[in-house]
């Protein structure tokens, strides 16, 4: 059984963020432009601080991949930090003993922790008396490494006709009335028709009304020093019935989703499909009904009177489910819903205690953004498709492009003659 596997590292003032991912079979073809346009879609964003106007973030493709093509051994990468040259010192991996005349306040130890932050609890943890050791992994600065390979895997499930979008519902409180936009069932001209609105917003917002309700709110916060928070949705198309299993309760796929998209720094909450709506509603008012409807001999996925169907000749004309059923993807697009809370780093600080003095102080400034809802959307668009392809190798297994693509049409096959 084939497992992907990807780990990260590296601070956000250090060199480089690094990171390596394992289990991808041989004959993928990728570049290092398929990986910089997505990690340039998530430094976008009305709302963003400074620190987007330093970086331009580009891979490097260290090993995996030769002449343009996966090898099927792990694929490492490197992103360097361009902030790395202000931090040098201060990051430094020697010992480095400071001189008392130095006054850079980059070299004092960080020893108030902001609310809501690591800080505090990382410090207790490891026993820090500098901040600074926790604040620099903790930042959501890592999320460019995870942004990186989950852009590889995104590659890679398109070459099965799997497509990730996402699109900012909220932001502040502002944005859509309604959910009359959420995809339930979506045909591929609709799902293509959002993914382009997204993309041309400032905020990835689909609606250009709810668009300028949103800049307002956060042009607000930005003048009160404040920051917010929001609601985004990452909706896969194309998704074969069963990935998953109901067989044990860490093989469900929706809880393998919502655990990656908890992952991301100032997630707070996830769902799938209707998700809490469905608690206030009847059973009859939130099934998805199931219908048949012979197919032709072509298995490979295909469009039943507008709905995308991966399942056979079984269609279903709503998707309150979000297209899970059972711990199993049920052949209709997956829709993940996530709560991003408000950055806890503010330039109108709150109150702290200092680690050191145990007096009251105010919480120390990092530079920090107004909103990164729109690049949470983006995020969460990789780690989705890094438990979709988890899951897609789980289920197809195969070294090669060219085996996994016997492996899955195959299986197709059998479904659409079930």
């Amino acid at each position: 059984m084939n497992k992907l596997r990807f780990l990260t590292s590296g601070e956000s003032h250090g060199k480089a963020l690094v990171c390596t991912i394992d289990g991808l079979p041989s004959n993928l073809s990728l570049s290092a432009e398929d990986i910089d346009k997505e990690l340039s879609r998530r430094q976008k964003g009305y709302g963003r601080g400074g620190r987007m106007k330093i970086e331009t973030d580009r891979a490097q493709i260290l090993s995996g991949v030769r002449w343009g093509k996966t090898l099927g051994s792990p694929i490492s990468l490197l992103i360097e930090n361009r902030d790395w040259a202000n931090w040098h010192e201060v990051m430094s991996s020697e010992l480095i003993v400071k001189s008392p005349e130095i006054a850079d306040s980059k070299f004092h130890p960080v020893t108030r922790p902001r609310p809501g932050h690591a800080d505090l609890s990382g410090a207790l943890k490891y026993g820090h008396r500098d901040l600074r050791n926790v604040l620099e992994r903790s930042s959501a600065r890592e999320t460019a490494a995870r942004v990186a390979v989950g852009a590889i895997t995104k590659k890679f499930l398109l070459e099965f006709g799997i497509e990730i979008i996402s699109y900012v519902t909220e932001i502040g409180g502002a944005g859509l009335k309604t959910t009359d936009h959420r995809p339930q069932t979506t045909d591929l001209k609709t799902f293509h028709s959002m993914s382009r609105k997204a993309e041309a917003s400032q905020v990835r917002c689909p609606d250009k009304d709810a668009e300028e309700r949103i800049i307002r709110k956060i042009k607000s916060a930005m003048e009160k020093g404040d920051t917010l928070g929001g609601i985004f949705e990452v909706v896969v198309s194309g998704v074969p019935v069963g990935l998953g299993s109901y067989s044990q309760w860490d093989r469900k796929l929706e809880a393998r989703l919502s655990y990656a998209v908890m992952g991301i720094q100032a997630i707070k909450g996830v769902e799938v499909g209707l998700g809490f709506e469905m608690a206030g509603k009847s059973g009859s008012e939130v099934m998805d009904e199931i219908y048949y409807s012979p197919q032709s001999t072509d298995y490979r996925p295909q469009t039943k009177k507008g709905q995308i169907t991966n399942a056979g000749g079984f269609y279903r004309k709503t998707n309150n489910a979000g297209g899970i059923e059972g711990g199993m993807s049920n052949g209709m697009p997956i829709i993940i819903r996530a709560a991003m809370k408000p950055i806890p780093t503010l330039r109108t600080p709150l109150s702290s205690v200092d680690i050191t003095t145990k007096k009251k102080f105010k919480a120390a400034y990092e530079r920090s953004d107004t909103c990164a809802v729109p690049a949470a959307s983006v995020i969460g668009e990789a780690v989705t498709a890094l438990v979709i392809a988890d899951s897609f190798l789980e289920k197809f297994g195969g070294d090669s492009m060219e085996e996994l693509r016997r492996n899955y049409e195959g299986y197709l096959k059998q479904i659409r003659e079930f």
